[in-house]
C-alpha cells in the first residue's frame, strides 16, 4: 500500500465499483415491477410512511455533510453548526404546511413548477424553472466533485475514474426507474448511512476522549462556543437561510410531496426526517469544532476525517468510502430524476415543441448532457463552493415571493417580477468577490473604508439577508 494514502489504489477501486454496481442492480430489478410514467415522476403515488422517511432524509444528506458543516464550524462556531442543521431540517417542516396546500390546490401535480405555471405567466414561470434547475445541476457537481475528492484523498485514485463511476452506475438505474428506483434504493442507503455514521461517532468519542467534549472546546477556543462571537451569529443566520431557501426548491422534495400515499403518511415522514437531520448535520459539525480545537493548522473541511482515520486503519478508510459513496449516490439519483421529471412534466411550456415530442427521452438526453458536464467539472476538481453560494443567493431572492404568493393573492406576475430583481440587484451588490475581501457595493463603488467593519466582514451574511428580504419593500408598494 502507498504510504502516502490511507488505502490502496486497487482497492479502493474495487470499492466504488461493488458499492456502484450492488445499488445498479437494486434499482434496476426493483424497477422492473414499476414501469410507466407516474412511477418514474410520482412512484403512482402509494409510498409508505418508512419509504418515505428513509428517502427525504438520504435525500437531503449528501457527501457535502462530511465537508461542509466542519468546515463552517471551524470559522463559524457553535452558530455556523446550528444554522447549517436547522436550515438542512426546515423545509421538511415548512413542507408539512406547504405539502397539504399544495396537494390541495393541484391533487394531480407533480412539482411546485407547475403551481407557479398555473398562478404566473410564462415567463416567469420559466425563470423559476431555470433558477430550479441550475440549483440542482450546481448540486450535482458538488456532490460528485466531493465523493471524487474524497477518495483521491484516501487512495490517490484520479478524479475523473470516480466520477465517472458513481455518474454512469446512477444514471443507469435511475434513467431506467424513475423516482420509483430512487426511493428504493434511498431506503437501503439510509440504513447504511446510518449505521456507519454511528460507527464513527463511537470510535472517535472513543478514540478522542475527553477532547471530543463542549469542555475542550471551550478550554481552546471559547469564541467559537460564545454567544457574543459575532460571525457565530452572523454564520447561523447565513446558513440556515442559504441552504433552507435553495432546499424549497429542491424538485427531489416536491416529487416526494406527491409520493406519499397520503397527507398523514407525508407529515409523519417530514417530521422524523426533520428530528433525524438535525443531529447528522450537528454532529458532523461539531467534529470540525474538535478537529480544530485539536490542530488550528488542519485543513477545515476535512475536520472529520483527521479525526477519523488519525490511525489510518484500513477498517475505518473502506468505511469512509462506504459512508461518502452511499451519501453521493443517494443524493444523485435524487437530482438526476428530480431535474428529468421538470422536463417531462413542462416540456411542453417551456419548448414549445408539437405534440409528438417524446418529453421523457427529451429529458433523458438532456440528463446525459447535463452529467457530462458535471462529470468534467468533477475530473477537474474545481471548487464550486462559490458557485453554490451564487446559486443560493439566487434561490434566496426568489423564495419569499414564490412562497408568499402561496397565501396573498395580490402578488400578480408584475410584482413578482419586479420583487424578484430587486431582491437580486440588492444581493448581487452586496455578495463578495471569490476572495471574500470585497463586494460590487462594497469595496469597487464606493471605497470600503467608508463602511464600518461589522458590514465590511460580514458580506456574505448580508447578502442573503438583503437578497431574501428586499422582495418585501415591493409586497408593501401599492404602485405595482
Amino acid at each position: 500500500m502507498d504510504k502516502s494514502y490511507f488505502l490502496g489504489q486497487s482497492t479502493s477501486l474495487i470499492l466504488v465499483i461493488s458499492i456502484s454496481l450492488i445499488f445498479v442492480f437494486l434499482g434496476l430489478y426493483n424497477s422492473k415491477k414499476y414501469q410507466g410514467l407516474n412511477n418514474y415522476i410520482t412512484a403512482n403515488r402509494n409510498i409508505g410512511f418508512f419509504s418515505l422517511t428513509t428517502s427525504l432524509t438520504a435525500s437531503a444528506l449528501g457527501a457535502w455533510i462530511l465537508f461542509g458543516p466542519a468546515s463552517a464550524a471551524t470559522w463559524g462556531g457553535m452558530g455556523a453548526i446550528i444554522g447549517y442543521s436547522l436550515g438542512t431540517a426546515f423545509p421538511m417542516f415548512f413542507l408539512i404546511y406547504l405539502g397539504k396546500k399544495i396537494r390541495k390546490e393541484l391533487p394531480n401535480g407533480s412539482s411546485l413548477i407547475e403551481l407557479m405555471r398555473k398562478k404566473f405567466g410564462k415567463s416567469l414561470f420559466k425563470l423559476i424553472l431555470l433558477i430550479t434547475i441550475f440549483y440542482m445541476f450546481i448540486f450535482l457537481c458538488a456532490e460528485v466533485t466531493a465523493v471524487a475528492i474524497l477518495i483521491n484523498y484516501i487512495s490517490g485514485t484520479e478524479l475523473w475514474i470516480t466520477s465517472l463511476i458513481v455518474l454512469l452506475s446512477t444514471l443507469a438505474y435511475t434513467l431506467y426507474g424513475g423516482l420509483r428506483a430512487s426511493i428504493f434504493t434511498d431506503n437501503i442507503q439510509m440504513v447504511v448511512i446510518g449505521v456507519l455514521l454511528l460507527i464513527s461517532l463511537v470510535y472517535i468519542s472513543s478514540f478522542t476522549g475527553t477532547e471530543f467534549s463542549f469542555k475542550f472546546i471551550n478550554k481552546k477556543n471559547p469564541q467559537l462556543l460564545s454567544p457574543s462571537y459575532i460571525p457565530n451569529f452572523t454564520a447561523g443566520l447565513t446558513f440556515f437561510i442559504a441552504v433552507a431557501a435553495t432546499n424549497l426548491f429542491h424538485q427531489g422534495n416536491w416529487q416526494r410531496v406527491y409520493a406519499a400515499k397520503n397527507f398523514e403518511t407525508l407529515k409523519k415522514s417530514l417530521v422524523v426526517s426533520f428530528f433525524i437531520i438535525i443531529p447528522v448535520v450537528f454532529y458532523m459539525g461539531f467534529t470540525g469544532l474538535v478537529a480544530f480545537s485539536i490542530d488550528p493548522n488542519i485543513r477545515p473541511d476535512l475536520g472529520f476525517f483527521t479525526l477519523l482515520l488519525k490511525e489510518q486503519t484500513e477498517f475505518l478508510s473502506i468505511l469512509v468510502i462506504v459512508l461518502g459513496l452511499t451519501l453521493t449516490i443517494s443524493t444523485v439519483d435524487t437530482l438526476i430524476n428530480a431535474i428529468s421529471s421538470l422536463i417531462v412534466i413542462d416540456g411542453k411550456a417551456i419548448f414549445n415543441s408539437n405534440k409528438k415530442t417524446n418529453y421523457l427521452k427529451l429529458s433523458k438526453n438532456i440528463i446525459l448532457f447535463l452529467s457530462f458536464i458535471s462529470f468534467i467539472i468533477a475530473s477537474k476538481g474545481f471548487d464550486i463552493l462559490y458557485l453554490f453560494l451564487l446559486a443560493d443567493l439566487f434561490c434566496c431572492a426568489f423564495v419569499l415571493t414564490v412562497f408568499y404568493s402561496f397565501y396573498n393573492k395580490n402578488i400578480n406576475e408584475k410584482k413578482a417580477y419586479v420583487s424578484i430583481i430587486i431582491g437580486l440587484i440588492g444581493g448581487v451588490l452586496m455578495f463578495p468577490t471569490p476572495d471574500f475581501s470585497k463586494s460590487l457595493l462594497v469595496g469597487v463603488l464606493i471605497p470600503k473604508e467608508l463602511f464600518g467593519p461589522f458590514i465590511s466582514q460580514s458580506l456574505l451574511f448580508l447578502s442573503f439577508v438583503i437578497a431574501t428580504f428586499l422582495p418585501l419593500v415591493v409586497f408593501k408598494a401599492k404602485k405595482f
